[in-house]
């Protein structure tokens, strides 16, 4: 009992540092960094050298963030082809990621009813639901960096290559923490499948003893 007890301490506490680095990368802005050689802004852009920016903002400099557009609001504008393309990915990542928080929650209610029940059946659910919701994560993620490289690839079409010769771009912290959250969650997952199985392994409380023996 004290392996199925570090089992259910250990997903609970996965789900738990799951739910904060994913909350963390969400509210932040560190996603996706964009730098111009010290030589001189010749990329022909407006604005600052560089900038970073999240999945709500983009930053220039210290503290001045704008909103980024809100491609829910977007729909209806008449753009390319390609930038539609760009809004319908920013808006499968505004929609999966914050989804994968909400979801983490119900999860981790869901396993602490299976701890506290000693259910089989709900600790198995919720082991495959968590690893489930890693894959959902990590989609939202894997999203987030092809519209990434779709947008710089469109800002360089309408630009001109020579001019982004001296652009550096890379992801962030934000994206870390991310990927961090769908490593916990996943390994949530797989310590709840396991201790479904050790309950489900366990013997009975009273052993294979009849009633009539267990009273004597």
């Amino acid at each position: 009992m004290a392996r199925l007890g570090t089992l259910l301490l250990g997903a609970a506490l996965g789900a738990l540092l799951s739910f904060a680095l994913l909350a963390a990368a969400v509210g932040s802005d560190y996603w996706y960094l964009l730098e111009v050689a010290a030589a001189g802004n010749r990329t022909g852009l407006p604005g600052p050298l560089s900038s970073h920016s999240g999945l709500w903002h983009i930053c220039e400099g210290q503290d001045s963030c704008i909103p980024l557009m809100d491609p829910f609001a977007s729909e209806s504008l008449d753009v390319s082809t390609s930038v539609r393309h760009l809004l319908s990915l920013h808006r499968a990542v505004m929609v999966v990621l914050p989804l994968s928080l909400v979801l983490i929650v119900i999860g981790w209610m869901c396993g602490l009813l299976g701890s506290l029940a000693q259910s089989v059946p709900l600790l198995l659910f919720t082991g495959c639901y968590f690893l489930l919701g890693g894959a959902l994560t990590l989609a939202g993620v894997s999203i987030y960096v092809r519209y990434s490289d779709l947008a710089f690839s469109e800002t360089a079409r309408q630009y001109g290559a020579r001019h982004m010769q001296d652009v550096r771009v890379s992801f962030g912290w934000s994206v870390a923490l991310a990927w961090g959250s769908c490593a916990s969650e996943v390994l949530s997952g797989t310590l709840l499948l396991a201790a479904a199985r050790a309950l489900s392994l366990s013997p009975p409380l009273c052993g294979h003893l009849s009633p009539g023996q267990a009273g004597r």
